[in-house]
């Protein structure tokens, strides 16, 4: 086997970041694209010295003519490389990126828990990290949007999720294919510029590059590093504020003592009462449900909020803010 210095760089990463541990079962998500051929060729390699035992799944959205090729193509690659495959194809074309995530997620980990694997690991990029903190600044967010792409996330299905190459550039994914001549199966909807993920690669991405920094993906997915070890102290934080603040009431009510939330800063008060608002509202709350639950924390007595999605109303009496869950 080459030892190149990108096989050294992952292994040292997975070590050092305890992505996973030896002899365990991993299911690699690959599409057939630059950057998932690199990843399963680097978990191959270094398969000898981990122990690991390998799957390859494959989730077919239908939005191509080609797809039910693409899907061929990955198999034959796994039947070469020895290693169990695993297909799944969707009833019907997916015509979001959002439902085809959704669906590719928990597709994944179905197969995953059907055969007993441990992790799901995809081929996100220091590049993929760099167009998701500026669509979602474009979008508006905080902290949180700018680094949404971390090394493990725990799915709703409690899977957990393994990105071991979010210090790689997509240059030296594609370097890394050419080196080895892996079979490259690209996507012809990358090059679609309709949707905004491929503007800012095609366009965005370029254009910094040129004229502003040359590195700007790297230099970018450092700061959704530092995002990423801010936001999880901030989340604890706020978690012990709420905790401290909280007095759970009977059925379809909860309290928050006002004098404690008084004492945190602004910055906490927010992230507690989105935690709040998460176990409350049916969907995820904006900027504006959260700004109007903090502004209770120093409103006069009997303030209180117009209706939030599903019907919960806060009001102010004395030194707490009561919520009523549901309408």
């Amino acid at each position: 086997m080459v030892w190149t210095p990108l096989h050294a760089q992952i292994h040292r990463t997975i070590r050092s970041r305890h992505l996973f541990e030896h002899n365990q079962r991993l299911l690699v998500a690959v599409s057939g694209g630059q950057d998932s051929l690199c990843l399963i060729k680097l978990l191959l390699d270094l398969q000898a010295k981990w122990g690991w035992n390998l799957g390859i799944a494959h989730c077919d959205h239908r939005w191509r003519f080609d797809s039910e090729a693409n899907a061929n193509h990955v198999k034959n690659l796994a039947q070469n490389w020895g290693i169990s495959f695993y297909l799944e194809t969707a009833n019907e074309p997916l015509n979001s990126e959002a439902k085809a995530r959704n669906w590719r997620y928990q597709t994944l980990s179905a197969i995953a828990q059907t055969h007993n694997y441990q992790y799901i690991i995809t081929g996100h990029t220091a590049s993929d990290r760099a167009e998701t903190l500026l669509y979602n600044l474009m979008r508006g967010t905080g902290a949180d949007g700018l680094q949404a792409l971390t090394w493990q996330r725990q799915l709703e299905t409690g899977m957990m999720l393994v990105r071991p190459l979010l210090e790689v550039t997509r240059k030296q994914t594609q370097q890394f294919c050419q080196e080895f001549n892996l079979p490259i199966w690209e996507d012809s909807t990358n090059q679609d510029v309709k949707y905004a993920r491929n503007r800012i690669r095609q366009e965005l991405i370029p254009y910094l590059q040129a004229n502003f920094n040359p590195n700007v993906e790297s230099a970018l997915a450092q700061t959704a590093e530092l995002l990423q070890a801010e936001v999880e102290y901030l989340e604890q934080a706020a978690q012990q504020l709420r905790e401290a603040a909280t007095e759970q009431g009977e059925n379809d009510f909860m309290r928050l003592n006002r004098r404690i939330l008084q004492t945190a800063p602004l910055a906490l008060q927010r992230r507690t009462m989105r935690q709040v608002l998460q176990q409350i509202l049916p969907d995820a709350p904006n900027f504006e449900h959260i700004e109007k639950l903090t502004a209770l924390i120093v409103a006069p007595n009997r303030s209180q909020t117009d209706p939030f999605p599903g019907g919960a109303i806060a009001q102010v009496q004395e030194n707490w803010i009561y919520i009523k869950h549901k309408g």
